[in-house]
């Protein structure tokens, strides 16, 4: 069985606000440059921060 690779959050509104943080997907910048080089479970650790991030903004990845 293959797994497929966790694909990026990444919804095509990049920019990044004060702190290096993508307004669009809530990773730092360094995530962002760093994603390709990343295993699954990094990137899983990425998406649950860029989420906490999103929630303390009082928002979900899905909302803008």
């Amino acid at each position: 069985m293959t797994t497929r690779p966790v694909a990026s959050p990444c919804v095509s509104i990049c920019a990044l606000d004060e702190d290096d943080i993508c307004v669009g997907c809530y990773r730092s910048d360094q995530e962002i440059m760093q994603w390709r080089e990343m295993d699954d479970d990094q990137r899983r650790q990425v998406i649950d921060a860029a989420n906490q991030r999103a929630a303390s903004m009082g928002r979900g990845l899905g909302e803008r």
